[in-house]
Order: C-alpha cells, then structure tokens, then sequence
C-alpha cells in the first residue's frame, strides 16, 4: 500500500477484523483499511479533471435531521439538486416519518406516518423552491404493501387531489424492509425546477 492522504470520513468501526477479501477491495478503490484515502486512488474516486456537473445538499431541518446526525450514522444525503442547462434536477433520497431530531414518528399508525413523510418530502420540495407540481416521478416503499397500499393509495389521492395535481408523477410501489422495524412507508422523488441555478 502507499501513504495514506487522510479523508474526512473513515469507515465505521469494524464489528470484526475485515476479510483478505475485502481489504483487498479496499486497496484496489485507493482506500486503506481504515477508510482513508491512498496516494494511488484511481480514477473514479478522485476526479482528476477537476469538473464535475455542480450539485447541491437539499435539507429542512425543521422537519428532519440529516442522516449523517443519527446515533449510528447513515451515509446519504436528504437529496440533492443537479443543475442543468435550463433546469434543475431535484433527487430526494428516502424520507420516512422522521422528526428534526431523527426520531420515528407515529411508530404502528401508518396513515400518520404516511402523512408525515409527505410532509417531510413536501419541506425538502420547498427548501428548494419546488412543489409537487415540480414532481416527475416518485417510489413509494411500504413495509407490508397487502396490508397498507389501500390505506397508502387513498392519502396520496387524497393529498395529490387537496393540491390539484396533474398530471400524476410516474411512480412505483415496492414492499420493502426499510431501514428501521418501526418505520412503514418511505416516499423518494424526483423533480425538475425550470431555470436551473436559480433559487
């Protein structure tokens, strides 16, 4: 291995020594074992252009903390906005039934939690200046999709009528374990803002 250049994050704390395998792996993405990045990192992992398409951090954290500010943290951001030539591409992560301190809301009342992650998803559109009318597409993950999509399927028209939108995003329905057992539905989207660079 060559000198490690130091990064500002390293893996989290192993539960047991890594395999030949993947340490390995590590090396090969220019990585040491202790997460750091290495003199040698290839392409791909350190962008030797220096361009790269500008992007931004989407958060509200009045409704949601940000996922690296859990106990255990999780590494993704809220969403991101991807500017284009003529427009922004708005790309919102997973958004569950989550307060501002990253607690589960509503744990075993799904209409609540569904409620509450349109909300959350509703605060993440308008930090950016965007709605759902801005919406093209959403994926909607529900932990016992027999059981909850009636109840699912009548909130989101409820909802998506009560503001008159049309047409409907493109959307996707997905039973899915989502990250925390208490945790029912969890709602990610994507959205155009015309104009781009503008907020």
């Amino acid at each position: 291995m060559t000198e490690d250049r130091g990064a500002s994050r390293a893996l989290p704390k192993q539960p047991h020594a890594l395999s030949a395998g993947a340490r390995a792996e590590l090396e090969a993405l220019g990585l040491t074992s202790n997460g750091r990045l290495l003199e040698s990192a290839p392409q791909g992992i350190v962008r030797g252009d220096g361009l790269a398409i500008p992007k931004q951090a989407i958060s509200a954290p009045d409704v949601l903390n940000e996922a690296t500010d859990y106990p255990r943290p999780s590494s993704f951001t809220r969403g991101l906005r991807v500017e284009m030539r003529g427009a922004s591409m708005l790309l919102l992560s997973g958004t569950a039934s989550v307060d501002e301190n990253g607690d589960t809301l509503y744990p075993g009342d799904f209409p609540a939690q569904c409620l509450r992650t349109l909300r959350n998803v509703t605060r993440l559109l308008v930090a950016e200046k965007a709605s759902w009318h801005d919406v093209v597409r959403t994926t909607c993950f529900l932990r016992d999709i027999e059981r909850d999509y009636d109840s699912f399927n009548e909130i989101r028209t409820m909802f998506m009528n009560a503001i008159d939108l049309d047409p409907l995003p493109a959307s996707t329905g997905i039973q899915a374990h989502l990250c925390r057992e208490d945790l029912l539905v969890e709602i990610e989207a994507i959205a155009f803002v015309p104009g781009g660079q503008e907020r």
